[in-house]
């Protein structure tokens, strides 16, 4: 293995160590302050940038789920009044999911609290930093 190759791996490390410590942090956040999971809020979250609704299999494909882990948490979120579904008036294998104002407004108070959150998290970078870091990212999704 050469030098670079073994910086690559501890890089992998050190990110995938950063990423799981902020994600058990928020984790912990939402379940404390707001009584709810990361898995509800990255449904709501999908579904507050979609208004108008998604079919559920498109809500799986945002999310990178399968059907079935997100039709539970659908399930549990129209449980709680926070999502409706509509069937399809073309297709009636098809269902539409979207927020209710009750989800709206509920996600929106979660929303402003997470982002205080992950920015408290990431404090310690500058702009430069996180200029250089978005960066850097980018160039890495793409090879």
């Amino acid at each position: 293995m050469s030098d670079l190759s073994k910086r690559r791996l501890k890089m992998w490390i050190r990110l995938l160590g950063v990423t799981r410590g902020a994600e058990s942090t928020l984790r912990e956040y939402l379940r404390v302050n707001h009584d709810t999971t990361l898995p509800r809020f990255d449904v709501m979250a999908a579904l507050y940038r979609r208004r108008e609704g998604v079919t559920m299999s498109e809500l799986s494909r945002l999310l990178l789920v399968s059907n079935g882990n997100a039709t539970a948490v659908v399930d549990r979120l129209e449980a709680d009044g926070m999502v409706r579904r509509t069937p399809s008036d073309s297709d009636r294998r098809t269902v539409f999911v979207a927020l209710t104002p009750e989800g709206l407004a509920a996600f929106e108070a979660m929303a402003a609290h997470h982002e205080a959150e992950v920015d408290k998290l990431f404090c310690g970078l500058s702009e430069p930093d996180l200029d250089a870091l978005i960066d850097i990212l980018k160039r890495m999704g793409k090879s």
